[in-house]
């Protein structure tokens, strides 16, 4: 394996002009870079990271941390950040926080000393935590899925997609629509149930009524089926699709058809969403998109800090369809602010 030394040899300059060459640093001639470049091809000299983080000061990498990589939400953001990393010469190194709070600010401590910029996708960390943490990241910081007033973000057009998925259960004629939330800790379920409030405050319809917090799986949708079906809900707005997969399987389960009896909507269109029985409705999310402008935020440029808000679109499938007609006096009160959206 060709060393920065053999490189030097045979470009026939010395170590440290070698070493200036290839890091691009200044003070070096346009022949003696071009030498050096020729010379590292030739060779096939690929320099060590640790050797050119202290040399230069940069790592080479982007830091990435998910709240659940075994979801597929941020699997696919996952994509594209490492997608647009590659693109631009650099590594990823991905830390996963398990949807514990209490252990993202050791981990975005930790990754940011090693390296160049974190890429924070979905925080849990509520809002007066977050902005000294980043400032202590040592780098550049991206958000992906939240905002914050000076940290340059990606995000999504959240109260359109719960406009256009409210819009599409109401036209089918569901008047009891539930939704069903996830963490509390989750700044999109925020945005949610804000967009869920605007539109209900609007006289959109009814009320939605609030199912309560789930943990975005598939098990908290099970849970969140059975709530729905007391309630007598004939349709349930998902707060992501996995949750979505779950009620569809509990409901399942109950003997409840789908979407006769009961409609479903999901949110983020995942892969799963178009293979399942019934194929999902649900609000799709440019998710490797928000990856890729991620990395691309981390350079700034900007005099203040970028907020990017990507389109969203609903995607209608087989789980939604009209409401069965309703038998007489069987729907429950959603006047109660205790059961309402608020």
């Amino acid at each position: 394996m060709a060393t920065l030394r053999d490189v030097a040899r045979e470009a026939g300059v010395s170590l440290a002009t070698a070493s200036r060459a290839l890091s691009d640093a200044p003070h070096v001639s346009a022949a003696n870079r071009e030498q050096v470049a020729r010379a590292a091809a030739a060779l096939g000299y690929r320099p060590h990271p640790a050797a050119r983080a202290l040399t230069t000061g940069s790592t080479g990498t982007v830091g990435l941390v998910v709240p659940d990589l075994a979801n597929p939400f941020f699997a696919a953001v996952a994509k594209g950040v490492q997608s647009r990393a590659r693109e631009t010469g650099r590594e990823v190194l991905v830390a996963d926080t398990d949807e514990d709070v209490t252990v993202e600010p050791d981990v975005i401590t930790r990754l940011g000393d090693r390296v160049d910029g974190l890429v924070l996708c979905s925080p849990r960390l509520p809002a007066d935590a977050l902005p000294p943490l980043l400032g202590a990241a040592g780098g550049p910081v991206a958000l992906v899925n939240r905002e914050a007033p000076d940290v340059p973000s990606v995000s999504f057009d959240i109260a359109d997609g719960v406009r256009q998925a409210l819009d599409h259960l109401r036209a089918l004629g569901h008047d009891v629509v539930a939704y069903a939330g996830g963490p509390r800790s989750s700044w999109s379920d925020g945005e949610r149930r804000a967009a869920l409030d605007a539109l209900s405050t609007a006289a959109r319809g009814d009320a939605v009524l609030d199912l309560g917090s789930f943990r975005p799986t598939h098990g908290g949708g099970v849970q969140a089926a059975d709530l729905a079906l007391a309630a007598g809900a004939t349709a349930v707005l998902c707060f992501n699709d996995l949750v979505a997969l779950g009620v569809l399987a509990r409901l399942h389960a109950r003997g409840v058809a789908t979407p006769d009896d009961v409609s479903v909507v999901g949110f983020d269109d995942v892969a799963a969403a178009a293979l399942v029985t019934p194929a999902l409705t649900t609000v799709a999310v440019p998710l490797a998109r928000a990856g890729r402008v991620a990395v691309d935020l981390l350079a700034g440029g900007s005099p203040a800090p970028e907020h990017r808000r990507l389109p969203v679109e609903l995607v209608v499938r087989a789980s939604t369809a009209p409401a069965a007609p309703a038998l007489p006096d069987s729907r429950p009160s959603v006047t109660d602010p205790e059961v309402a959206i608020r």
